[in-house]
This record gives C-alpha cells, sequence and structure tokens, in this order.
C-alpha cells in the first residue's frame, strides 16, 4: 500500500476546500457522481477521494475534474507571476538603483 507523505496544515486545509468546492460546483450544476466520474474517466472511488481533497490525487486529475465543470481556467492561474506578491517584491527590491551605459555606448554617445 501507497502512502503519501504528511502534509502541512495549511496545506491539507487548501486541498480540502478545493475538494469541497469541487463537490458543491457538481452539486450546483446537478451532476451526479457517476456522470462526472465517466466525463472525466475516473472511478466513483476516486472522485471520492477529489471530493474530500484527498492528497495523493494527481493534479492532472484535479485538473481534469474542473475541466468538466468549466473551471479549468482558474487551474492556469494557480500560480500566475502577477498574484506572486512575495517574488514580486523581491524582484523589485533586487532593481538596481542606478543605470550606467556600458563603456562601449558612452564611446559611441560622444
Amino acid at each position: 500500500m501507497r502512502t503519501t507523505p504528511p502534509l502541512p496544515l495549511p496545506v491539507k486545509r487548501a486541498v480540502a476546500k478545493l475538494g469541497q468546492d469541487i463537490r458543491n460546483a457538481r452539486l450546483r450544476r446537478r451532476i451526479t457522481t457517476t456522470t462526472m466520474a465517466e466525463r472525466a474517466f475516473i472511478t466513483r472511488v476516486t472522485l471520492r477521494k477529489v471530493e474530500r481533497g484527498g492528497p495523493g490525487v494527481s493534479l492532472g486529475i484535479y485538473a481534469t475534474v474542473m475541466f468538466v465543470l468549466g473551471l479549468v481556467s482558474h487551474v492556469a492561474d494557480l500560480a500566475d507571476a502577477r498574484s506572486d506578491e512575495v517574488g514580486l517584491q523581491l524582484e523589485e527590491e533586487r532593481l538596481p538603483k542606478r543605470v550606467r551605459q556600458s563603456g562601449a555606448a558612452r564611446k559611441r554617445s560622444t
């Protein structure tokens, strides 16, 4: 039997919320578990794991389920650089204080 490594609590909560949100989206669309599983090419057991936020389910399966629900565009934005506040701050800190012309460019301009 394969086991998944322990996850940090915030990750567990985020995946559980994703699963619950997927379940709610399926219910709002009045899609049965059988139909959903068929459309996503997975078993009902795997769908149950998805809807419970199973950490061992592949990202590809989560993405496929979201595709069936019409929500796949959200997957593409998960790690969008434009919403990476920490990365953007670090990048801004590394910007040069001033810009100097290279030696060759200075010679050409004189």
